[in-house]
């Protein structure tokens, strides 16, 4: 078992990322911000079993590189279904809902991913043109 901010799950869980990205983001970019995530929670590439995010972006490449790089088919989420995530959001975004329908992309669609009994281990972290956020099945609380 690991400890992330107060949090405490079993390695056996899932970890699912999400990320929200501009049009066109770079590659390195993005992968460069998804090894931040996971190293702010101690988490290995290949411990994460699902990355997910809005389906606007389904044919991004940043994104796509990405669940290459964990051997994932990547999941993908109508803003209608992130929206429903709103109240578990660390950092929900006025601008992200007038731009996109939902309040945030990174920590909604890792959460969607993983389901109802899921929280974020990695709120939404930015680069230039990404974000990037982890969810975890959970355990238990401290």
């Amino acid at each position: 078992m690991s400890h992330v901010t107060g949090i405490v799950f079993d390695r056996t869980r899932r970890f699912a990322l999400g990320l929200g990205c501009e049009r066109g983001a770079p590659e390195d970019e993005v992968i460069e911000l998804v090894t931040s995530a996971l190293a702010a929670a101690a988490i290995g590439w290949d411990e994460l079993v699902a990355v997910a995010s809005i389906d606007s972006r389904s044919s991004e490449p940043a994104i796509l590189a990405v669940a290459r790089q964990f051997g994932v088919v990547p999941e993908f989420f109508s803003a209608v279904h992130l929206e429903e995530e709103t109240p578990r959001l660390k950092n929900p975004s006025a601008i992200v809902f007038a731009r996109v329908g939902c309040h945030g992309v990174a920590e909604s669609a890792a959460l969607a991913a993983i389901g109802s009994h899921a929280e974020l281990v990695v709120p939404k972290i930015k680069s230039r043109h990404a974000t990037a956020a982890i969810a975890c099945a959970l355990l238990q609380k401290d």
